[in-house]
């Protein structure tokens, strides 16, 4: 193909526009499931106790992630074999079936436990779906794409997660609004899912009558097929080691980037500052409508200056600034708690023996020393804090500044603590009746002072929980930190130049990516080559960095720890990438096939 830079031909238009539209469809389909889980886990899950419930809606839709590789194997074996454009058929039938089905599913109060068991295999054909989705649209972009333009042309691609992301949020609160959030709880969250037919049918349209790629055809015609993509792609050495490279040294890296920009964001924001939900929602929307432009910029760039330089930057930019950029993040979004951590940090004073790995993702452990105790109130007021040892045998306390509130232990509790704790229920119970409060108070409070005749052990262990909590409660608020962000304060300009920020470092690692890993294989296997690393990074590097980075920070205590694994994962890709991955953007994608 020629080097000139001309304007994008009609058939070069529809390719793009084909793709892209495809690809922003599935996405919506993917999203839909995760913003929607805590519907679908009172529907699905109803067997199960809210926390669990939630918890299992969320492992479904990690379901999703985890078989995204093998939808990579699967699909790009398929495309490397019959062609790009029939796969690429496969695909989004594929998703948008399973996407209707999940629409009009009976759920557990109607089929019992039949109704989980298909919600999490059609979760699973659709991370299969996705799996294959990707590759087979950047391989058929690039391979429509004239040499020097391929940067420019695969970067609309890079745009489809963010669009199909926003649209699966557009219509979820257009259906709510229309119809009402009781209706919408019921049935209507349904309807996002139904409707999806719609788009499956125009995208299906679309795609048919699309052309097989050009170097795919020209190969076919000349006989040089893979009849066995899987066995050359990862059972030759010489391409074994470059999908290893374009794993750890791009693709690894690129998700956990990704992930923090447009993911542990939005959760940093509404579970660590505490900034209400509708509020982080419109700031990260905002800025994703300021950064989206930008994977075109940077994949046109990539043309000129070429991919690596740009996707190595991001992830050094990434390492290099994220601490002070999520420190920054705190203090415009909520500068009350920024400055009372400055002013009173919070120490836990604990004997290490008592203390516990903190995870408790289902909520099933029941933390019961004076150590664990102390580091659970804390996570749930969503503070951060370090933790000194203390002498074997001692109780755990927590210092604020200069006020220290004592924990307890409720494995431990002696009968001079009950007798204390039965008084402490009786005072409570006059106190409410003296002060005239509501009737549910005084049931409250009668209840809790009854609770010693059947249990007197649990109860009081009850009653020191509601006085630690109170404690603590007060010291916090005596030091200035805050139950929540003060909307008046969230100075919203730099919150969203921040996010902006973030997004446009996402822009830099994923803008350039899929020429990248294009370039990178040749003809006769790249469907199956680029898929893999490209679905190992994104759906387990990248899927997972939300569940790990919120193990990091309850296990560690101090809400910026989480950073250290995209941190970490980021700075290891820049290594290995600066060290052994080749710049590709004057490859000729045509040659040595």
């Amino acid at each position: 193909m020629a080097n000139e830079i001309r304007p994008m031909s009609p058939e070069e238009k529809k390719v793009i526009f084909a793709s892209s539209l495809g690809t922003v469809f599935e996405w919506y389909d993917f999203y839909l499931y995760g913003s929607l889980a805590a519907i679908i886990a009172k529907q699905f899950f109803s067997g199960l106790d809210e926390g669990s419930a939630f918890i299992f809606a969320l492992l479904a839709f990690a379901a999703g992630f985890i078989v995204r590789p093998f939808g990579a194997l699967v699909f790009g074996r398929l495309g490397d074999m019959i062609g790009r454009k029939y796969t690429f058929l496969v695909t989004i039938l594929l998703m948008g079936l399973s996407t209707f089905i999940v629409g009009i599913l009976p759920n557990y109060a109607t089929i019992g436990v039949a109704a989980p068991v298909i919600l999490i295999a059609l979760r699973m054909l659709q991370g299969l779906a996705l799996g294959g989705e990707y590759g087979g649209a950047a391989t058929y972009v690039a391979e429509h794409s004239p040499q020097g333009r391929r940067g420019a042309y695969t970067a609309w691609i890079q745009t489809t997660a963010t669009l199909g992301l926003f649209l699966s949020l557009m219509v979820i609160l257009g259906t709510r609004v229309a119809i009402g959030e009781d209706a919408f709880a019921d049935w209507g969250w349904r309807v996002p899912f139904v409707v999806s037919i719609i788009l499956l049918g125009i995208s299906v349209w679309i795609r048919l009558s699309m052309n097989e790629s050009p170097a795919f055809a020209k190969m076919k015609a000349e006989g040089k097929t893979s009849k066995a993509p899987l066995s050359e792609s990862f059972g030759q050495w010489k391409n074994l080691k470059i999908v290893i490279l374009a794993l750890v040294g791009l693709t690894a890296g690129q998700a956990v980037v990704w992930y923090t920009g447009q993911f542990y964001a939005l959760f940093f924001l509404t579970q660590a500052l505490k900034v209400d939900g509708a509020t982080a929602n419109l700031f990260v929307a905002a800025s994703l409508i300021i950064g989206t432009p930008f994977f075109i910029v940077f994949g046109s760039l990539s043309d000129k200056i070429g991919r690596k330089p740009i996707i190595m930057a991001g992830c050094l930019l990434a390492v290099l600034t994220y601490f002070p950029v999520f420190n920054a993040l705190t203090k415009a979004a909520n500068p009350d708690l920024h400055a009372a951590q400055q002013a009173s940090k919070v120490v836990v004073t604990a004997d290490p023996a008592e203390c516990s790995f903190q995870f408790n993702p289902t909520g099933t452990v029941k933390f019961t020393s004076s150590c664990d105790i102390a580091k659970q109130k804390l996570a749930s007021s969503s503070v951060s804090y370090e933790t000194v040892d203390a002498p074997a045998g001692t109780p755990a306390t927590i210092k604020i500044g200069d006020v220290v509130v004592t924990s307890y232990s409720s494995a431990n509790l002696t009968e001079a603590d009950i007798a204390d704790a039965k008084v402490a229920a009786a005072k409570k119970l006059e106190e409410v009746k003296a002060a005239n409060k509501p009737e549910a108070d005084i049931k409250a409070a009668t209840a809790a002072l009854a609770a010693f005749d059947k249990n007197a052990k649990a109860a009081a262990a009850k009653v020191k929980d509601g006085q630690m909590a109170a404690a603590l409660s007060a010291a916090l608020k005596e030091k200035g930190y805050p139950a929540k962000a003060d909307p008046a304060k969230v100075n919203k300009v730099v919150v969203i130049a921040i996010l902006t920020y973030l997004v446009i470092l996402v822009t830099m690692v994923y803008g350039p990516i899929a020429a990248m890993l294009v370039e990178m294989f040749p003809t006769r296997i790249r469907y199956t080559s680029m898929s893999l690393p490209y679905h190992i990074g994104n759906g387990w590097f990248g899927g997972l960095l939300p569940t790990t980075a919120f193990a990091i920070v309850a296990q560690t205590g101090n809400m910026y720890n989480g950073l250290w694994y995209p941190i970490i994962i980021a700075g290891v890709t820049f290594v290995i990438g600066m060290l052994f991955v080749k710049e590709t953007k004057d490859v000729d994608i045509y040659a040595g096939d």
